[in-house]
Order: structure tokens, then C-alpha cells, then sequence
């Protein structure tokens, strides 16, 4: 019998690669707004991320979401991601 295998996607914060479903999706749709996908269903771009705030600050940091998602991020949408990734704890 063939072992299923897991989707693993890659951290923009750390850039290790974990399980799909131990990250957070953030999203970036088609009229351009970025958001954090509970959910992992929204249309559009998707970038994934550790639950975890220090990998939130080096994405931050680096401009690894304005690079993944080929667009500015604004200040706004990271102070919105924090308090999402605090709510998802």
C-alpha cells in the first residue's frame, strides 16, 4: 500500500520547510488585499508562515512577502497578520 504523502510548503518567515497544515496562509487576492487564510480557501496568491511571531518579524525584516507576492506591503497589513497570528495561538 503507498504511504500518502504530506504537502509541505515552505516558511517565508524561517524558510524551513514544514507540513502544510502547521502553517498559516497568508493571501494575497486578486483586487490586491493581503490577509492571513484560516481557512487555506480564499482565492489568489498564497505565501505560507510559522504561527509564530519571530518568523513574522524576519519576513518583515527581509521583505519576503513584498517578494513573494510581487507588491508593496504596508506597515498596516504586517501589524494586521501579527494580531491574526496571535489570535490563531
Amino acid at each position: 500500500m503507498k504511504q500518502k504523502s504530506i504537502p509541505m510548503r515552505k516558511c517565508v518567515g524561517c524558510g524551513e520547510m514544514k507540513p502544510k497544515k502547521e502553517l498559516i496562509r497568508i493571501v494575497r487576492s486578486p483586487e490586491g488585499d493581503i490577509s492571513a487564510d484560516v481557512t487555506g480557501k480564499k482565492s489568489g496568491r498564497g505565501a505560507y508562515i510559522c504561527p509564530d511571531p519571530e518568523c513574522l518579524k524576519k519576513a518583515e525584516k527581509g521583505r519576503r512577502l513584498e517578494r513573494a507576492f510581487e507588491c508593496a506591503v504596508s506597515p498596516e497589513v504586517y501589524a494586521s497578520l501579527s494580531a491574526a497570528l496571535k489570535a490563531t495561538e
